[in-house]
């Protein structure tokens, strides 16, 4: 992992207990966990459950093998989110006051709870959104996803700057158990499968807006990138399809104009190239398009610490690969975890 910047607190106080929904994560659990072993955090201050979400693969916890606690428990479906109710299920059981949810694919810096405990008794606050980045794998898939994800992680360290934040990732993601419960946790929103971590920060954005506290490029919480176009597809897919339930006008309007921004120089190709001024205005538009998009992901790469490779071709495919996840979204289904979903 790359190096991170940090902040550490003289004297942890705040307890955790940290939440991972998984379904079918033989290959990563044991890497999860070793990195969670790791933490440089008082082991009593934490504990970890694992939410079993009808696995049906070969993983099993073994007895002795983790110095840390650690519990699993099966999943207790009741809506439409399978991840939600992986949420809900361990918070019953939870016996700490904070809550930090992560995913099974993820690795942990060893500074992950310290970085939080220091924030929560700086800050008093009873949410906190940190950042999320990718392994470093070689291929231009993994390039494409990893300049995707920085204009991603861009756009919400942005949010934040402007005060008005829409966006966070559940990856690296923590709040007050007792301030889930007063938001009435997931109620409302359960009817999609996704979105255990933006919906809740929208409900707190409207509770209290003072008490959440931004990470930024402090302790990023690192996961695997797709393998494959067919699962890219599948998984932009599903967070395109929150767009619509949010609330705030503001992350509609911006995804809005990102579509509509791809779309426009698509057109713009198939015009008829025989009209001197269209091939001005079509120049114009990509050289500008070009620039303000590499000057944005250069500096959301300088400020996360993160790589940034294969901008062109990147640049290239992104307008094809956003408009097809729009149409996806507005007319299609996804999959995600060898379920279908609407």
């Amino acid at each position: 992992m790359n190096k991170q910047n940090t902040i550490e607190s003289s004297s942890p106080k705040t307890t955790f207990s940290i939440i991972i929904p998984f379904r079918n994560e033989a290959e990563n659990l044991p890497i999860l966990l070793n990195s969670i072993e790791k933490l440089k955090y008082p082991k009593e201050l934490f504990e970890v459950i694992l939410v079993d979400d009808e696995s049906n693969d070969s993983w099993k916890l073994e007895d002795g093998r983790w110095k840390i606690k650690v519990l699993v428990i099966p999943n207790q479906r009741k809506s439409n989110s399978p991840k939600k109710d992986a949420i809900e299920t361990a918070i019953q059981i939870a016996k700490y006051n904070w809550i930090v949810t992560t995913d099974a694919d993820c690795e942990i810096p060893e500074n992950w709870l310290q970085v939080f405990d220091a924030k929560i008794q700086e800050t008093n606050a009873k949410m906190c959104i940190g950042s999320v980045g990718y392994v470093a794998e070689s291929g231009f898939l993994h390039d494409f996803q990893n300049n995707d994800f920085l204009s991603l992680q861009g756009v919400t360290a942005g949010s934040f700057g402007i005060q008005k934040p829409f966006m966070c990732n559940g990856a690296n993601f923590a709040y007050e158990k007792n301030f889930f419960k007063d938001l009435n946790g997931f109620k409302g929103n359960n009817n999609l499968a996704s979105g255990d971590d933006v919906f809740l920060l929208q409900k707190a954005l409207k509770a209290a807006p003072e008490k959440i506290a931004y990470l930024g490029n402090l302790n990023i919480v690192f996961t695997k990138s797709c393998d494959s176009w067919n699962a890219l597809i599948h998984q932009r897919v599903r967070w395109a399809s929150k767009t619509s339930a949010y609330a705030n006008w503001y992350p509609k309007i911006l995804g809005s104009i990102v579509f509509l921004t791809n779309l426009s120089g698509l057109l713009l190709l198939a015009a008829p190239f025989y009209q001197f001024e269209l091939i001005q205005l079509t120049a114009y538009f990509w050289i500008l398009k070009y620039g303000i998009d590499f000057m944005f992901l250069k500096f959301s790469a300088s400020y996360f610490r993160l790589p940034f490779k294969n901008y062109l071709s990147s640049f290239i495919v992104y307008p094809f690969f956003t408009v097809l996840v729009v149409v996806k979204a507005l007319f299609g289904k996804f999959e995600w975890k060898e379920r279908q979903f609407n």
